[in-house]
């Protein structure tokens, strides 16, 4: 069954985001809702943010009230930044909504939250049906004994039944999605309805393994940041480097030597011996991920580096080249990414002093045009970590194609 409820937990931007990630969850909304007048826009929100004020009301002559109108009500209501969220009861829970809207915000701040100031930053959660009605004042029960035991005070939440909810302009919808560095600050209070026994699957404690590793600090509720869960998608699910790769939230991380902030998720640090090396605040595409692992690994001044980052090309017959033409039975991956890209079976001496092959693995290499230097030729890239590998020639053995691939972008696993 389908039912709308609408929160306000603050800027909008960052609760849109934190419910469009439940399963069951079909469709969130920003917009306005709670207050006495028609037409909300966001200017109007925003300049009704304290008492009424000569700005505001010269906002509403602006878009038609007359001083009557005005006049008539002498208790405008400011509207608040909500979202309407519409969900699937049989597969997502009101309980866990409910739950989860105490504990991401903090209901027990008059007029906004943290440093969002303003009426139309308040706390406040509508309702479609009196079962959620119901469950709404249960919960604000439970989660006031488990404030109160941590020290805060009243939970002052507006609740009440749904009157009417404006959509927000375009603009507005799915904003930290189209904005991936956009305001999304960290409001809750920490509290939480219970504490999981760590099981299989939930986060352990991360200490230094030494040498080179990657962290990425996540969110402390799993899958609750859309950015942690596209970059999961985009690079760590398909990354199989050499150099580790961990996830966890920062509270699970113990040992480490850390400068960068980590109030941002997803946070990707670089460690060498358990010290920060470089870090990025926020999401990161693959590109820009595997260029900067390339600065980590290869050295920005390596011809590794060049070859990958500035298609550049390996000297005929290189080190790396004569190492790797006669290795036994095994696979040559990227570099970086760690995906297999072409195996021994199709490698065969082309006498060009490049490792040639008649053909790469299915699906991890895509072919581009090049026109440098004067010359026509088809580039070769690489799917995962889109780095430079060479490029294929029409003058392989019996009339098949020769991937000329450069040597010191790959790595040799054995059979």
């Amino acid at each position: 069954m389908l039912l709308e409820i609408v929160f306000a937990a603050g800027c909008f931007w960052g609760v849109e985001k934190n419910f469009e990630h439940f399963d069951g969850v079909v469709d969130v909304v920003s917009g306005y809702s709670g207050g006495s007048y028609e037409d909300p826009t966001y200017e109007l929100v925003l300049e009704n943010r304290t008492l009424q004020n000569e700005g505001f009301l010269a906002a509403l002559k602006n878009i038609g009230k007359s001083d009557a109108e005005i006049a008539a009500d002498e208790t405008l209501v400011n509207h608040t930044e909500s979202v309407r969220v519409t969900y699937d009861s049989s597969i997502v829970s009101t309980e866990v909504l409910i739950k989860n809207f105490w504990q991401i915000h903090n209901p027990t701040q008059v007029d906004g939250q943290g440093n969002d100031i303003g009426n139309n930053y308040r706390s406040a959660l509508y309702w479609t049906t009196e079962t959620q009605r119901d469950i709404a004042f249960r919960t604000k029960d439970e989660f006031q004994a488990l404030l109160t035991a941590e020290g805060y005070g009243a939970i002052v939440t507006e609740m009440k039944p749904l009157d009417t909810f404006w959509p927000a302009e375009d603009y507005h919808q799915d904003f930290l999605l189209k904005n991936p560095y956009g305001y999304c600050p960290e409001y809750s209070t920490g509290v939480a309805f219970e504490q999981k026994k760590l099981e299989e699957n939930d986060f352990a404690i991360l200490t230094p393994l030494g040498g080179q590793e990657i962290i990425i600090v996540e969110a402390e509720v799993k899958g609750s940041c859309l950015y942690c869960l596209q970059f999961e998608r985009e690079v760590s699910n398909n990354y199989k480097g050499t150099i580790p790769l961990r996830t966890a939230p920062a509270s699970s991380l113990q040992g480490f030597e850390l400068t960068t902030e980590t109030w941002a998720t997803p946070t990707i640090f670089f460690i060498e011996d358990g010290v920060e090396v470089w870090a990025s605040q926020g999401y990161m595409s693959a590109n820009l991920f595997y260029k900067a692992l390339g600065e980590f690994k290869l050295g920005k001044g390596s011809e590794a580096f060049h070859v990958a980052f500035n298609e550049g090309t390996d000297r005929p017959y290189c080190q790396q080249y004569e190492i790797f033409k006669n290795t036994p039975d095994g696979v040559f991956i990227d570099k970086l990414s760690g995906r297999t890209l072409f195996d021994t079976k199709d490698r065969f001496n082309s006498t060009s002093g490049w490792l040639s092959f008649t053909k790469p693995v299915d699906n991890e290499v895509y072919e581009k045009p090049d026109y440098s230097f004067g010359m026509v030729r088809t580039e070769i890239r690489s799917v995962s970590s889109d780095i430079h590998l060479g490029h294929v020639f029409d003058d392989g053995p019996d009339g098949q194609p020769r991937y000329c691939i450069n040597a010191t972008v790959l790595e040799f696993v054995p059979s």
